[in-house]
């Protein structure tokens, strides 16, 4: 039995095998060749395995404004990030309507086929106010968007090889795998947390939190392209290792990584990670303080309000929403705003910038506020560099 249909009813396989995945690769060398991006190939497999489902290739017109203005697909399903591929003007121009374009890694290592539908022009500026919020292009996700081309491809999708390097191979589960371990370990109610840090205590008490609420854990780590001052996804990994072997039942937590890459969209990626958790398998999903934030630009339970702007049968996966949570030196206990009576003088909480000083001293953060040996992976992988 699994636990939960997928977004829009259906997992979507763009997955080729056999005849169909030959004929394609004989065919490959005579179309146009494109080489993506990180975050486009991370959409491509995403896309292909079902985690993005229901989208079956990259999102033609209706669907991109439909997203881009209302949060929703189309069809009227909840959806809240352009899933889309850009090229440039001279690119776009030479492909005509119904070809098929070979996609491929940077490198030229072959990946797939866009069997193109649509080719478009698109509103920058637009795209980053109503998704980002914001014009400022020191906005991670803002920079990538005025970065790529000025025309859109649309159609669907066939992926014939997975790319050259796939990180963390034990670890990588496609959506139809991690249903199958779910179905194993015979939990029906599943939380998902996401992540693009290493687990401090905080992190560790939500979880925790939600964990005694359902059958079981998807601690689903973010290793696509991210900000070039976040902490290497092979750093984390290890931190993540070290929190389950110590702190977590190994029958009830599950680690798995999660290909796509980081938007910093706020309280739409919110929404986004939800969906592509649902996708997975997930019944219940975390949502913590800035959610996918960076900066200053999003408020700090933004990501909590903007749930309340979809139909719950739609979007069909339970938000588990938490507070600003820390150590109180009074409660003796890990609390939060909700729990806790006593003054933010009586709180552990430490800022990143000054974590990352004492970390890059060799110095321990208190205990209250990191497990040794999450703090100790960090400090070894600081003094490496």
């Amino acid at each position: 039995m699994e636990t939960i249909p997928a977004h829009g009813g259906k997992l979507i396989n763009r997955e080729l095998t056999g005849v169909e995945r030959e004929t394609l690769l004989e065919r490959a060398p005579s179309m146009p060749r494109m080489a993506l991006r990180p975050r486009e190939v991370s959409d491509l497999e995403m896309i292909a395995n079902g985690a993005f489902s229901p989208l079956e290739g990259f999102m033609c017109e209706d669907d991109y404004i439909a997203v881009r203005g209302n949060k929703h697909l189309a069809s009227g399903l909840p959806w809240t990030i352009p899933v889309t591929l850009s090229a440039t003007e001279e690119f776009a121009n030479s492909l005509r309507e119904g070809a098929d374009i070979a996609l491929t890694e940077e490198d030229g290592h072959l990946l797939g086929v866009l069997h193109l539908e649509q080719k478009f022009r698109y509103d920058k500026q637009r795209e980053a106010e109503r998704v980002y919020l914001t014009t400022d292009e020191a906005h991670p996700g803002v920079y990538a968007l005025y970065d790529q081309g000025e025309w859109l491809l649309g159609g669907p999708v066939s992926l014939l090889n997975r790319p050259r390097t796939l990180t963390f191979p034990a670890y990588r589960l496609d959506p139809v795998e991690s249903r199958e371990a779910f179905k194993k370990r015979g939990w029906h109610r599943v939380v998902a947390f996401q992540t693009r840090n290493p687990i401090h205590r905080a992190h560790e008490y939500i979880i925790k939190c939600a964990l005694e609420t359902v059958d079981g854990l998807l601690l689903h780590p973010l290793v696509g392209e991210t900000k070039s001052d976040d902490i290497p996804p092979a750093v984390r990994m290890r931190c993540y290792e070290a929190m389950l072997e110590h702190y977590f039942p190994r029958t009830r937590t599950l680690l798995a990584v999660n290909p796509a890459a980081m938007r910093y969209a706020g309280p739409r990626e919110a929404v986004f990670h939800a969906i592509i958790r649902k996708n997975y398998g997930c019944t219940h999903f975390i949502v913590g303080r800035d959610h996918a934030g960076v900066g200053n630009y999003y408020g700090t339970y933004d990501a909590h309000y903007i749930f309340n702007e979809f139909d719950a049968e739609a979007l069909a996966i339970t938000p588990m929403f938490f507070d600003h949570s820390f150590y109180c030196r009074r409660c003796d206990a890990m609390a939060s705003n909700k729990t806790c009576p006593h003054d933010s003088s009586d709180h552990v909480t430490l800022s990143g910038t000054r974590v990352r000083e004492m970390l890059g001293r060799g110095e321990m953060p208190p205990a209250e506020f990191s497990r040794p040996e999450v703090a100790q992976i960090l400090i070894e992988a600081m003094s490496a560099k």
